[in-house]
């Protein structure tokens, strides 16, 4: 990858994060934490397994709608 690549990675990740609520906050610092170590995913539930699984097939099958999109769709219910 890139190092513009990755600053815009990293930057689409501060989006989702921001948004977020709070337990997928702690479910996101837990994988980071746990991440450097092996076994991290069999700390994640069941219920959240499936959804990283479900994500990460729908962004395989090109299933997502970018964040600006989805923002100006729903800007009225976030105050903006």
């Amino acid at each position: 990858m890139t190092a513009t690549a990755i600053k815009e990675l990293k930057e689409e990740v501060k989006k989702h994060i921001d948004l977020a609520d709070e337990s997928t906050v702690k479910a996101i610092y837990a994988l980071l934490e746990d991440g450097r170590q092996e076994g991290w995913w069999d700390n994640v539930s069941d219920g959240e397994r499936d959804a990283i699984e479900t994500g990460l097939k729908q962004m395989e099958e090109g299933k997502t709608t970018p964040h600006e999109e989805v923002m100006k769709k729903y800007s009225k219910w976030f105050g903006k």
